[in-house]
């Protein structure tokens, strides 16, 4: 219901008789933490970013054990059915809560019930089989440009917000790419703490940008006796004094229900060697044509030989590989070079830098995702990230909101009936 804001939205009240507008009802978060990430709510007079906790009783909090963890803190609203309990922060204010039992229709649970049966398919699943491969690809090059230019938009928001460095505002979005959706809010800030500058200033000395690296992230707050991080920490205490280093919460990290060689702690390592191997990565994308060439920037990093024993500093591990894999690596050409390439090319009025994200999409592996794989199993032939980018942009615009008379598929097979 929240999802898809299927309730009465007319003049809404928190409990405590707070005007509320829903700005963005947020993104679900399908990891650990609240149910929907990056909300942003008008309260009274106040705009509120942050996270939404869904529940069907307000007490479920307390049995859920919300007020205990800390990840729980930045809920900026508790969206229940029946608010049966008050609840509060750690600081002892009371959460802002919406309560929707009198704003949902009685007939709507039943209708969901039936439509959550086809949520995850699209209306021509067994006709686009029919469909030439030649016409579905020529509609996945509209669907791609589409999606391009729509992501192009946070691109340029930020440039604007950087003051139009092209620089910086790649190296914010290419931390938020290695955080690979679950620990990218967390990168983001780590960019933001830290800005690029800084690491070029210490260049030439590793150990401080590990520690920059670390530190900022939160993961040095503690006692550590292994001698890596206890030399990072006592850098790191340097120079957060020296910059005035405001270090992000740890508890915004995400390691549950994730393969140990993805924790945050190892995406961390592989960043800071990236900082160090390369610094100031745009103009170096910009210059590399070669797609060899492109994803050498972002093999065989330079990380420090103590991951390649440890998973966490208070975790020993056998000997694993401490270097990103070739799917990550295309995860970041696609998210961040491809993007950047394009979002460039549109802003500057260059076709060249363009045609280079193009030809670097078509290059790379199509991704491995459920909306690729049902297209896939319906008959459509993906055979890069081109076309499973379009693809995803087809889904999103086209087949969830059942424009089939506005996509050219859907046209085609009407035609054809």
């Amino acid at each position: 219901m929240w999802q898809f804001r299927s309730f009465d939205n007319n003049s809404l009240k928190t409990v405590e008789g707070e005007n509320l507008t829903i700005i963005q009802q947020g993104f679900l978060n399908k990891n650990a933490g609240p149910d929907f990430c990056n909300g942003k709510i008008l309260l009274e007079t106040t705009i509120w970013a942050g996270n939404i906790e869904i529940h069907i009783k307000s007490s479920d909090w307390l049995k859920h054990n919300h007020q205990a963890d800390a990840s729980y803190e930045n809920v900026i609203l508790h969206v229940v059915y029946d608010n049966d309990v008050e609840i509060k922060r750690r600081d002892g204010s009371v959460l802002p809560v919406l309560e929707l039992k009198n704003r949902i229709a009685e007939t709507l649970i039943q209708k969901y019930e039936k439509l959550f049966i086809n949520l995850n398919d699209f209306p021509c699943i067994a006709q686009i089989q029919h469909v030439d491969k030649i016409f579905i690809d020529a509609w996945l090059s509209r669907t791609l440009i589409e999606r391009f230019e729509q992501k192009s938009y946070a691109v340029i928001e930020t440039l604007n917000e950087l003051n139009g460095n092209w620089d910086e505002t790649f190296y914010r979005f290419l931390a938020r790419n290695f955080g690979f959706k679950v620990n990218a809010l967390p990168f983001e800030l780590l960019a933001k703490a830290v800005p690029q500058q800084i690491y070029g200033k210490h260049k030439d000395n590793v150990l401080q940008i590990e520690a920059l690296v670390f530190g900022s992230a939160g993961f040095l707050k503690d006692e550590l006796k292994d001698e890596y991080p206890a030399k990072l920490k006592k850098e790191f205490q340097f120079l957060q004094q020296k910059y005035n280093i405001q270090a992000i919460d740890v508890s915004l990290w995400k390691f549950l229900r994730m393969r140990p060689q993805n924790f945050p702690t190892m995406r961390l390592a592989q960043f800071a060697a990236l900082i160090v191997k390369a610094n100031h990565l745009f103009s170096k994308v910009m210059e590399i044509s070669n797609i060899s060439e492109l994803r050498a920037l972002f093999e065989n990093l330079p990380v420090n030989d103590y991951w390649k024993k440890h998973y966490h500093f208070r975790k020993d591990a056998v000997v694993v590989s401490n270097q990103p894999g070739k799917p990550s690596v295309d995860n970041i050409l696609l998210n961040t070079v491809a993007l950047f390439l394009f979002a460039y090319g549109k802003n500057t009025g260059t076709q060249f830098y363009v045609s280079r994200a193009i030809k670097l999409l078509e290059s790379l592996p199509p991704e491995e995702n459920a909306i690729a794989d049902k297209f896939t199993s319906a008959g459509v032939k993906i055979d890069n990230a081109f076309a499973s980018q379009g693809i995803l942009q087809l889904k999103k615009q086209y087949c969830d909101a059942k424009k089939c008379l506005s996509c050219g598929i859907g046209i085609k097979i009407l035609r054809q009936t």
